[in-house]
């Protein structure tokens, strides 16, 4: 919800150039809690002069921290790191006020980011290229990796701080300078990263911050000095910056949606397979990109499945993340809510049985929250439109095959990619699940198949468009350019010293 108003909560600053400056913006965004509609903050639709502000601090900055060796570029990471850790709880309570997982949630959340420049404090060892003597007789060939200059990324409110982390640590390791947008509807979390960051001694203009909606990542997409964009969120928004910025020359990895699938087989471990795919398909309310929202059972797993699912979700606590004893928080603002809900309607309505409902949830002490308590919808029928729909909610549908052949077929058809799970004690049905499932992360009794930071975030058809992905390898690929050179030197007499 925006609007031209001023309130007493404050209106938050870009960080440009090593300075916290005001937007130029004359639109401001309401940051809301979503478990208590507290009004948090205000954050300024910033307008492209701002970012134009941006990208010359980034530029300006680039030629001396391009120059910077690696190993001195890397210290600015590990202090940044040990900060982090230091304000570790005041970071998770951030999370958890503006994005409403719990507060367990959001320290895990922290973790995983932090993580990610543990893997980045390695770019002195990532960084190196290759070279062959005597490729020709007196000629030598080598490859050199070369930062881009001005990189950007774009990130999602889900994950206030760990995916602005999938990005930042690895550009600027690899000598670019950096520009990140955060989601308007979670600014506070990287708002006091930033203040971190400068607590590093990082060089002006290396990194900076402008908050905004679609005018930001419009003017990021087109300007000429931005010379590649990061991204993560639905699948229409990556379709739109993928194509933007291409058409200005830039290089992209953008992440999308997903419809993430589960296969439970007969022989699999019940009781661990419940536990795990709960735990995927309802923590963070469901609001995570490898979220389990499909569960197709095979044979006689379907009734022993669909009994303890229902169970296990009947179970969560549902309420403010920073409550003790809370398990799952409400989902980001109202009009999610109102969306999930009328996705559940759709699917009951379309023949599912809803064995938990969580429409018209009402927290006592929290009535004005944003929340809905575990779904699970037995019976969705394949042509069903939630069977190919981003819910982006806590709700798991249940879908029975007769095979694994037919399970498959199922995964074939979704248009997304980001991730398929199996559970099996079968090392012979895993196999096969890892080598045929059409999706960029495999799980085999995994409920979230979450890379490590040292392995890329991968994902496949309409989850992800672009080449090269987020964290370890590919984020050096993507952040750098390769130069081969070929050298020939005369073969004069060796001078003697």
């Amino acid at each position: 919800m925006s609007s031209a108003v001023t309130t007493q909560r404050p209106e938050l600053l870009n960080h440009v150039n090593g300075a916290w400056r005001r937007s130029s913006a004359t639109e401001f965004a309401d940051v809301s809690n979503p478990a208590t509609a507290e009004l948090l903050a205000r954050t300024p639709l910033s307008t492209s002069a701002d970012v134009d502000a941006a990208v010359q601090a980034a530029a300006d900055a680039f030629p001396a921290w391009r120059r910077t060796p690696p190993g001195e570029r890397v210290q600015y990471l590990f202090k940044l790191k040990n900060l982090l850790e230091e304000n570790l709880d005041e970071l998770s309570r951030l999370i958890t006020l503006e994005n409403g997982k719990t507060f367990a949630e959001a320290r895990a959340e922290m973790r995983r980011g932090i993580e990610n420049l543990e893997v980045a404090c390695g770019i002195p060892m990532m960084m190196q290229g290759h070279i062959l003597e005597d490729v020709t007789p007196g000629v030598d060939e080598m490859q050199i990796r070369q930062p881009l200059g001005v990189v950007a990324a774009i990130t999602p409110f889900n994950f206030p701080a760990m995916i602005a982390f999938w990005f930042l640590p690895y550009a600027i390791a690899c000598g670019n300078t950096f520009i990140l947008k955060p989601s308007e509807r979670v600014p506070l979390t990287m708002r006091r990263a930033f203040e971190l960051l400068e607590k590093t001694g990082l060089p002006k203009g290396v990194v900076n911050l402008v908050n905004g909606g679609r005018a930001v990542v419009d003017a990021l997409c087109d300007h000429p000095q931005v010379r590649a964009i990061s991204f993560v969120g639905s699948t229409p928004v990556a379709k739109h910056v993928y194509t933007r910025s291409a058409a200005s020359g830039k290089r992209m990895q953008c992440q999308g949606g997903a419809k993430n699938h589960v296969i439970v087989l007969p022989d699999a471990d019940m009781e661990l397979a419940t536990q795990i795919i709960s735990d995927s398909a309802f923590g963070c309310a469901g609001q995570r990109c490898l979220a389990v929202s499909v569960a197709i059972t095979i044979g006689e797993a379907q009734r022993i499945f669909r009994d303890s699912i229902a169970h296990a979700a009947s179970s969560i606590r549902v309420g403010n993340g920073l409550d003790s004893g809370i398990q799952m928080g409400p989902v980001i603002s109202k009009q999610s809510k109102q969306r999930v809900e009328s996705l559940i309607s759709a699917g009951v309505d379309e023949g599912a049985k809803a064995i938990l409902d969580g429409r018209n949830t009402k927290i006592p002490g929290h009535e004005s929250g944003n929340f809905l308590t575990p779904t699970v919808l037995d019976g969705l029928p394949s042509s069903s439109q939630l069977a190919d729909t981003e819910i982006f909610g806590p709700v798991l549908s249940l879908v029975h095959a007769d095979s694994i052949d037919e399970a498959m077929e199922f995964l074939r058809r979704s248009p997304y990619g980001n991730q398929a799970s199996l559970f099996t004690t079968s090392g012979s049905a895993a196999r096969k699940f890892r080598y045929e499932a059409p999706a960029g992360n495999i799980g085999i009794n995994i409920g979230v198949a979450a890379p490590m930071a040292y392995f890329p975030f991968s994902g496949w058809k309409e989850s992800f468009f672009g080449i090269l992905h987020g964290q370890g390898r590919d984020a050096v690929e993507f952040f750098t350019e390769s130069k081969i050179v070929v050298e020939r030197w005369s073969r004069q007499e060796t001078r003697k010293f």
